[in-house]
């Protein structure tokens, strides 16, 4: 045993023995339990051995984590790997060994033991001497229950449904009937999972119902429920069942956790998918205006309204200073037509080098562009020919990367070049210059000084550009009757 005799001590006792050939048989086996356990010095003394075995010694290592033995030893050795046990066959085993021990035990019972042993033979029948012990001789599903501290399934079957329905009253109210005969939560929230993985499964295959360990009723019932559910509803169950196992397992309360995981499912049960949330907001692709949700049932119908520009509002507060359920939540669905997509321009060449720097962040050219920001000091720049001087941090096949870049863009050759002295500022140094002087003007202005004389702790954050129109970039007018009142621009006294 490995995990209790760890030491180089315990291996060159067990060396001693190899050079010894046995009394009464052809081989002398040596088992190694947990191997994973021998220290370094162990494993090293155990080296020279395993190099050279005598003829008539055979070694056997076992392991449940073979990440821990070395690579040497990995090396020297032919592995096996042993793997888990279907729960029909270790069904049938058990079964087996309660006939050969003349013991009367339930197939729902022998079902609950190898769905509990996971796979694992000793662990199984483990279990099954505990339950023949309980038993006394006979030995039923209700005993096994009661033994692992699991659920009545039929109970899980009802708790799930309550669920899927919504009706969390009686989810909690199933939950704490489990609770006071004995169930642990977190092998509720357990039983839960498995129920949501076993009814997945049966949406996905539906002969995966058919095995003989599974009682009828359960069938019948899995069968019915699995009909009724969509494969989005189960998978964001699961996703919701394996966050509230999580919270069960570490809260200091467990069925505190699990009642809170049950009030999150059972109010996303009622939920739209999101294929139906799409269809909702687009309204059914026809172009109508979508339908309130089916749960706000409360929500004012006569406080919608359309203004000019084809723009509806639901929820809004009344008018008269009411406000509806949503407690003034705007939903804004945009009800215009589609606009045909109009056909892309032609590039044309950049003639400067802001224009060049627009160019490679159109097409994505990120890299290429921080570059060219940063690391480059314009010399000369006309459509077609190109020449800088790099700064430092610029790499040595810029030139070669930006002539071959701004060719495939443009559809026409660009002589990239770069000269060793002279130059302007890079870009991100003039924008840097022209936001300083930007902010200084804006700054300057009376409207400005009057806004941070009246707002002591107010500051400029960003000093905005004018567009053709006159106005900010990214500021729209207060000119909407519907939404200000107004019919007209404010102007600076006003505003």
């Amino acid at each position: 045993d490995a995990a209790s005799r760890t030491g180089i001590a315990d291996i060159r006792e067990l060396i001693e023995g190899v050079r010894f050939k046995p009394a009464s048989a052809r081989y002398k086996v040596y088992i190694i339990d947990e191997v994973h356990m021998l220290s370094t010095q162990a494993f090293n003394g155990l080296l020279k051995t395993l190099e050279e075995p005598p003829p008539h010694v055979k070694f056997i290592f076992a392991t449940t984590e073979i990440r821990k033995v070395p690579v040497t030893v990995l090396s020297r050795c032919q592995r096996f790997d042993l793997r888990r046990i279907d729960a029909d066959m270790l069904a049938k085993h058990f079964t087996t060994i309660a006939q050969t021990e003349k013991v009367e035990i339930a197939p729902e019972a022998i079902a609950l033991i190898a769905r509990a042993a996971d796979g694992s033979v000793r662990d199984g029948l483990s279990l099954l001497d505990q339950a023949i012990a309980h038993g006394g001789g006979v030995v039923s599903a209700d005993q096994v229950r009661d033994m692992l501290g699991l659920a009545d399934r039929g109970r899980i079957f009802d708790l799930f449904d309550s669920l899927m329905g919504g009706d969390i009253q009686a989810a909690l109210a199933v939950l704490d009937d489990l609770y006071n005969a004995g169930a642990d939560p977190v092998v509720v929230m357990q039983d839960l999972l498995d129920l949501t993985h076993w009814l997945t499964r049966l949406k996905l295959v539906p002969d995966a119902g058919s095995s003989a360990l599974t009682p009828e009723a359960e069938r019948v019932r899995g069968r019915t429920m699995a009909a009724k559910l969509v494969m989005p509803v189960l998978a964001r169950t699961w996703q919701m069942l394996l966050k509230g196992l999580q919270e069960t397992q570490s809260a200091p309360s467990p069925i505190r956790a699990a009642e809170m995981a049950l009030v999150r499912i059972a109010y996303a049960a009622d939920l739209p998918s999101p294929a139906e949330a799409l269809r909702g907001l687009s309204g059914n692709g026809d172009g109508a205006k979508p339908a309130a949700p089916a749960r706000s049932g409360n929500a004012a119908s006569g406080n919608g309204a359309t203004n000019a520009v084809g723009r509806s509002t639901v929820g809004m507060p009344a008018p008269g200073g009411g406000a509806t359920a949503s407690a003034g939540l705007a939903v804004v669905a945009r009800t215009e037509q589609p606009q045909p997509v109009a056909a892309a321009p032609q590039v044309t060449l950049p003639a400067t080098a802001d224009a060049v720097l627009a160019l490679l962040e159109e097409k994505r050219e990120g890299m290429l562009a921080n570059h060219f920001l940063n690391n480059v000091h314009v010399v000369r720049c006309e459509p077609g020919r190109l020449e800088f001087r790099p700064a430092p941090g610029a790499p040595s096949d810029l030139a070669n990367k930006l002539g071959e870049t701004l060719t495939r863009l443009t559809g026409t050759r660009w002589v990239v070049s770069v000269a060793r002295e002279g130059g302007e500022a890079t870009l991100a140094a003039q924008r840097a210059t022209k936001q300083a002087a930007d902010r200084a003007s804006a700054t300057a202005h009376p409207l400005v000084q009057a806004v941070l004389a009246a707002f002591p702790h107010a500051t400029i954050e960003r000093v905005r550009p004018r567009n053709a129109g006159g106005e900010a970039e990214g500021v729209v007018a207060a000119a909407d009757e519907d939404d200000f009142g107004y019919d007209r621009p404010l102007d600076e006294d006003e505003l």
